[in-house]
This record gives C-alpha cells, sequence and structure tokens, in this order.
C-alpha cells in the first residue's frame, strides 16, 4: 500500500481521468508498516486507506492478493496472483517497481517488480498463462516505476497536488504529522526535474519497456 501513489499516483490519476480502465492490484499487506499498530489490526487499517487513496486518484478498482508484507511468502504464489489479475483484467500496460534499481533493498520492491515482468512478457502466451490459471493478456508495454533510468516521461501538470494529497491525506498510518515531509519534498523535486524533460512544470518518469525490449532486444 501507497506504493503505486508513490511510484505512479500523477500518471494513474491522469490516466483515469482520460477515461482509461485502470486497477490497482495491492500485493503485499503492510503489516510491519508500524511499531504501534498490531499487524493485525494495521493490515485492515491500510487496506481502508489504499482503497480511499485510488478514489482520490480517480480509480475504483482496488484488488489485494494479501500476501504478507516483509518478503514471507512463497515467489509462486505472488506470480500467480499476479498472473490471474493480469489475465482477468487484461490490461495493454503494466505499471510495477523497476527491480533493476542497484539501490533498492526492499524484497517485496524487488519481488513485485521481478514477478511483474515476468507475467508482462509472458501475458500474451494462453499456454503459460493457463499454468497459473490464468487467462492470456494483450500486454503491449511495462512501466516501471520508482526507477534510475526513465526512458518515458509523462507530463502531470495538474495532477501533482492530487498525488501529494491521496499520499498524505488517505496513508495515513504511514504519514502521520510531518513524518512524510522528506517523501513530500522528494516527490516535488522529482516532479520537478522530470518535468524539464517534457518542458512543464511537471511529471512523472518511467523505464518503459515494449514487446520488443522485453526479449533479448
Amino acid at each position: 500500500p501507497d506504493d503505486i501513489e508513490i511510484g505512479a499516483g500523477a500518471t494513474a490519476a491522469k490516466l483515469a481521468a482520460a477515461g482509461k480502465s485502470v486497477c490497482f492490484l495491492i500485493c503485499l499487506d503492510g503489516r510491519y508498516g508500524s511499531e504501534t499498530i498490531p499487524p493485525e489490526e494495521l493490515i485492515e487499517i491500510r487496506k481502508a486507506e489504499a482503497v480511499s487513496s485510488a478514489k482520490m486518484l480517480g480509480v475504483s478498482d482496488v484488488r489485494f492478493l494479501n500476501l504478507s508484507d516483509g518478503g514471507f511468502y512463497d515467489d509462486a504464489e505472488l506470480i500467480k496472483g499476479i498472473a490471474q489479475t493480469v489475465g482477468d483484467f487484461k490490461p495493454d500496460t503494466v505499471f510495477a517497481p523497476d527491480p533493476c534499481v542497484t539501490n533498492e533493498c526492499h524484497a517485496d520492491h524487488l519481488n513485485v517488480g521481478n514477478a511483474a515482468r515476468r507475467i508482462a512478457y509472458f501475458a500474451r502466451y494462453g499456454g503459460i498463462m493457463c499454468e497459473y490459471g490464468a487467462e492470456s493478456a494483450p500486454v503491449n508495454a511495462l512501466c516501471c516505476y520508482m526507477t534510475a533510468k526513465p526512458n518515458k516521461y509523462v507530463k502531470t501538470s495538474g495532477f501533482l497536488n492530487r498525488q501529494l494529497d491521496a499520499i498524505f491525506k488517505c496513508h495515513q498510518s504511514q504519514f502521520s504529522g510531518d513524518s512524510g515531509s522528506t517523501v513530500k519534498l522528494y516527490l516535488k523535486l522529482r516532479s520537478a526535474l522530470f518535468g524539464l524533460h517534457r518542458l512543464s512544470g511537471s511529471a512523472e518518469g518511467f523505464r518503459v519497456l515494449g514487446t520488443v525490449h522485453m526479449h533479448c532486444l
């Protein structure tokens, strides 16, 4: 919970505002995101926060795999869950954390990113998706957020404030008081820096791989 909003919240809001169908898949339950709230209680709090945040961005389709935060799950469960969601929703673009960032230390970000890129490529292969109990899907691109090497910049002028509100007003269990000030500053600086690439006030950057890039080339 909250990673989508931090990595691609403004772009998600822009897509939703343009009438695109957007689905948020929350893979891990975030149970260890607080030192004061018991894990089982926090799971439900973070679910509600995720739904509220998505709604603020214009997204009503929010799904949960309910796997444990902290890497306490079988990778096969994660891959299967992503495959089944992709097969059901049938997106033409999949967004996920970039698993190729050298300074990334969060096991869940790495695991989800690797599982997502695996399914983004295999989604078109009906036989492979069937092995996951999933249908095939016409995925044309993988867009990695939280990346160090963006090659595509999405102009998000008018959506940055909505992104910030979704994060800091809805995810209160993570960002209460001034605890999110560093993240907020980072997002504003990142938006301005990426905006220079689009000659606009703000933008989000992604490492985008098309179907050809995903396979050897």
